[in-house]
């Protein structure tokens, strides 16, 4: 009996499907139930869990002020590292590409554009350890290290007492996020730098003659053209806000995956690490774990839901 058309597209479909969907399934969505499962135990992460806890390692957690502080941390990077990246990103990316003098070939980006691309992604291309080991020089407590050697150049500080960058509990999470901004801007001014070459650049033209100024420009038409990669871009960067354990394990004070001085840089990820394997406590870390996966699943439906807008067509 012959199968029809449709049959025989809607099994090839299937067959073709089955193997990615069994190995997401196994590799990732297994883990997550699994993690789930183990947050209800007293899980030592050596032997298999012996006694079911319920919920306590969740009312622990929330009773916590290590994690509270970490979770603020976490929301402080959420707050500051999404729209200080994206303004620059989209700052820089517009003087590349209708920053520059308008001439008889009409609009065009600042001289030197080019170049200047290379520079600005250049984070992007350096992986993690390469970065630490580069901010570890820059932020040296001593007057050998980048900064320090610039506050004394410019009189800031003195040789004898130079500024300690990372041991400074005030200082400590800011230092951490100008990497984050610095490693990430780069990488969004070429994502909105592409998206803005497909606008054509008569509209800005128009906008031009018309007596908008640059900033207005900018404002009023670059972002709203640019809007579903902004909200793209807003998302990932908020993922990465969740994160930050590289940096604050390898850069930080602390007797083990960083957190110092005094829990001052202290962020959910570096945390759960060390109960999970500094303090044998497996189980609360897996509750940690799936609160961290709560927050970051919630945080990308509400960035996606309120930063949804009608598409701008040109």
């Amino acid at each position: 009996m012959r199968l029809s058309k449709n049959l025989r597209k809607n099994l090839f479909v299937t067959a073709f499907l089955t193997c990615p969907i069994a190995l997401y399934a196994l590799f990732v969505l297994w883990p997550y139930l699994e993690t789930f499962g183990y947050s209800l135990t007293n899980w030592s992460g050596l032997t298999p869990p012996t006694k079911f806890v319920g919920l306590q390692n969740y009312t622990e957690l929330f009773g916590d002020s290590v994690f509270r502080s970490a979770l603020w941390h976490n929301l402080l990077m959420l707050i500051v590292l999404p729209p200080v990246t994206i303004a620059l990103a989209l700052f820089f990316a517009f003087m590349l590409n209708a920053g520059g003098r308008a001439g008889a070939a009409g609009i065009r980006g600042v001289r030197g554009a080019a170049f200047y691309r290379i520079v600005f992604f250049l984070p992007q291309v350096l992986s993690v350890a390469i970065l630490i080991i580069i901010f570890q020089e820059a932020y040296r407590s001593d007057s050998a290290g980048l900064l320090n050697g610039i506050a004394v150049k410019l009189g800031l500080t003195d040789a004898a007492h130079p500024l300690g960058w990372l041991a400074n509990p005030n200082a400590v999470l800011w230092c951490i996020l100008a990497i984050l901004i610095w490693q990430w801007v780069g990488f969004y001014m070429v994502l909105f730098s592409a998206a803005m070459q497909s606008i054509p650049k008569e509209i800005f033209e128009a906008a031009l003659l018309d007596g908008a100024k640059r900033g207005q420009t900018f404002l009023r038409l670059t972002i709203p053209l640019l809007w579903d990669s902004v909200q793209t871009a807003w998302v990932y960067l908020s993922i990465a806000a969740m994160d930050g354990f590289a940096l604050v394990a390898n850069l930080t004070q602390g007797s083990s995956y960083g957190g110092g001085p005094d829990y001052h840089s202290e962020v959910l990820a570096t945390y759960l690490m060390r109960n999970f394997l500094t303090f044998g406590k497996a189980g609360y870390a897996c509750a940690m774990g799936v609160v961290i996966f709560a927050i970051t699943l919630l945080l990308s439906f509400v960035m996606l839901r309120f930063t949804r807008r009608d598409s701008v067509e040109y």
